[in-house]
This record gives structure tokens, C-alpha cells and sequence, in this order.
């Protein structure tokens, strides 16, 4: 699994121009499922995503956690982040899990990150075309890979 994360001070998720969900200050979590991914990748996620120290503390330094702040989250399942581009000018998405693996995966992922943070998680409709808004808090941006845990 691949993470695009980002640290928001507002976050939300439109499908056909009508907001589906929306958030505040934490994490818009743009997240890639591939075909090798199981659920220790979520177990690993989770983990690493709502103990990483990205917010701010009294004196201005990157200190806090998600937990630590009482952040939200919402997460946008996005299969382009597994875009191969290393031929030609079009990406090619084999590594891509296809949506009867991948959906299942984001949901779970989705409910774990729930768990975790003791609190409902905003989520994007799978498979629908979504519009995305944000405000990068920062920014900071972070790709994490569960593929790549050294």
C-alpha cells in the first residue's frame, strides 16, 4: 500500500458537486492499493500514520501526533499512485490491485485508522470520480510504502 499524506487545516470530497464528507484540522490520506497487499500493509499503515510526529507543539516544532492533536481524517482510495511510468508517456497501472481486492482493503484500512484514532474517518466513494480539496497545512507532504518499511 502507498500513502500520499497530507497535514490539512481542511480537507473535503465531492461527487457530482455535492460534498460527501469533510474534515479539519489532520490528514487527508490519499491511498493506493496493490495487487500484493494484504492486511499487515494496513496493520503497518495505521500504525506508522497516527504515531507520526507532524504537528506542531507549543513551541512550534513537529512533535505531535495525530492522537496527540485529536485530528481528523479522511481517506480518498486513489489507484493512481501505482502508476508505472517508466515507458512511453502513459502511465500503466498493472501494479494496481483491482477494485474486488482493493475495495475491500480500503475499507478495512478505513476502519482500522478508525480504531486507532478513536473517532469516525471521513472517506471518498471508491470507484466514483471525486474532486478533492485541501488546505496543505505547511505544507506537509509524506509518501509512505508498506513495501518500503526499512
Amino acid at each position: 500500500m502507498r500513502v500520499i499524506l497530507q497535514r490539512v487545516t481542511e480537507a473535503s470530497v465531492s461527487v457530482d458537486s455535492k460534498i460527501i464528507s469533510q474534515i479539519n484540522h489532520g490528514f487527508l490520506i490519499l491511498l493506493g492499493v496493490e495487487t500484493a497487499d494484504g492486511p499487515e500493509d494496513i496493520d503497518w499503515l495505521v500504525g506508522k500514520i497516527s504515531k507520526m510526529r507532524v504537528f506542531d507543539d507549543d513551541d512550534g516544532k513537529m512533535n505531535l501526533s495525530i492522537l496527540d492533536r485529536s485530528g481528523e481524517a479522511l481517506v480518498v482510495s486513489q489507484f493512481t499512485l501505482h502508476a508505472s511510468t517508466k515507458k512511453g508517456s502513459r502511465p500503466g497501472f498493472i501494479r494496481a490491485a483491482r477494485p474486488d481486492h482493493a475495495e475491500p482493503l480500503y475499507l478495512k484500512f478505513c476502519d482500522a485508522l478508525s480504531q486507532q484514532l478513536g473517532r469516525h474517518v471521513g472517506r471518498g466513494s471508491f470507484g466514483a470520480l471525486m474532486q478533492v480539496s485541501l488546505v496543505n497545512d505547511g505544507p506537509v507532504t509524506i509518501v509512505m510504502d508498506s513495501k518500503n518499511r526499512e
